[in-house]
């Protein structure tokens, strides 16, 4: 079967069912937690010794995975067979496990959870996907962060992360999802406002924090405030930004932008991650600003200065203050404005992803 949205695996578990589960992918503080939730649906607590199993895939052999899936449940609906770094399995015990995601024993829960390596051409984990309940997890973009740690806050610890409270935290501490929900817990404990979490709370937990970070930047370019933006920029790249890393980040930005431009608000939610609604209504706002051959001449622009980026001789700092004067030149005739175009959805426009 086709990978499944998390939200959707979420929804699956309200009614555990049992199966396999493939989690993949290379953000692996988010198939951990699926595994974990994963669990807690299928496990009874006064029978889960008896009816769990971990392994590593490098320590799995084809013998005890056999052995495992033929031990009924003790006491209980469900018995969970969990193989970690399942990508470090042996030829028999992927056979093994095939065989036992084509027709899985009654009451057995497998969960596979692998970070598949770069360009593997595998049939075993084309097998999986086909046999089992699939999610996969891509690292978030850093652009994806702030609202990823929001949305969190409200759906783990029912309280309001404000966006610039969230962007501060990450500017803080990075973009470690671990270290950002262990932070998160901190935060949801320690707010001033029980049912919200402000800049200043995120200032009193993690003391100084970047005057000008990333996400605030990167919206001033999208605003179409580029002019503050120049003005920001040396405090910016003085906090250890990098050029090529802006350059990404602005192009990951008004790739959205062009998305409701050309296909309205409804395409961008596809294309998003989650449901992020603040960010939807940012970006909807930024659009307004901008048209198709706009967006066109801007990524002509990032596409010349990341090539500059990389070749010198100018430096990043003199290669992005260039940047910004040719994206201020872009439109000039005209002037961007706030009712430039109207946003439409075609009946039959593809999906964003």
């Amino acid at each position: 079967m086709p990978r499944s949205p998390y939200l959707k695996l979420i929804q699956q578990l309200r009614r555990p069912s049992g199966g396999v589960f493939f989690l993949s992918g290379d953000e692996p503080f988010l198939r951990e937690e699926a595994l974990r939730q994963i669990m807690e649906a299928h496990l009874e607590p006064a029978t889960r010794d008896f009816n769990l199993d971990q392994l590593r895939g490098a320590e799995a052999s084809a013998d005890a995975l056999a052995s495992l899936f033929a031990t009924p449940p003790l006491m209980a609906n469900w018995r969970l067979v969990v193989v970690r770094d399942a990508q470090g399995l042996t030829p028999r015990a992927r056979s093994v496990i095939e065989a036992a995601a084509a027709t899985p024993p009654s009451g057995l829960v497998l969960i596979l959870s692998a970070s598949i390596p770069a360009g593997s051409q595998a049939a075993f984990y084309r097998t999986l996907e086909r046999n089992s309940t699939a999610v996969e997890f891509a690292p978030l973009g850093s652009l994806d962060a702030p609202p990823w740690a929001v949305e969190r806050a409200v759906t783990l610890h029912g309280v309001e992360l404000e966006l610039d409270a969230a962007r501060a935290l990450v500017a803080a501490v990075g973009t470690d999802l671990g270290t950002l929900a262990a932070e998160l817990d901190k935060l949801a404990g320690g707010s001033r406002d029980r049912r919200r979490i402000s800049l200043d709370d995120v200032t009193d937990l993690v003391g100084v924090i970047p005057r000008v970070n990333r996400w605030t930047w990167v919206e001033l370019v999208g605003d179409r405030r580029l002019d503050e933006a120049m003005r920001q920029l040396p405090t910016l790249m003085g906090a250890g930004e990098n050029g090529v890393g802006l350059v990404i980040a602005i192009g990951a930005q008004l790739l959205r932008v062009a998305l409701v431009v050309s296909g309205g608000e409804a395409t961008l939610e596809r294309a998003l991650p989650r449901t992020q609604p603040t960010l939807v209504r940012k970006l909807v706002a930024q659009a307004r600003r901008w048209t198709l051959p706009e967006l066109d001449a801007v990524f002509t622009e990032l596409l010349r200065t990341d090539r500059l980026l990389k070749t010198g001789p100018p430096s990043e700092a003199q290669a992005m203050e260039e940047l910004l004067l040719r994206l201020r030149a872009v439109g000039a005739v005209a002037g961007p404005t706030e009712t430039s175009y109207v946003v439409s959805v075609p009946a039959s426009f593809p999906n964003g992803r």
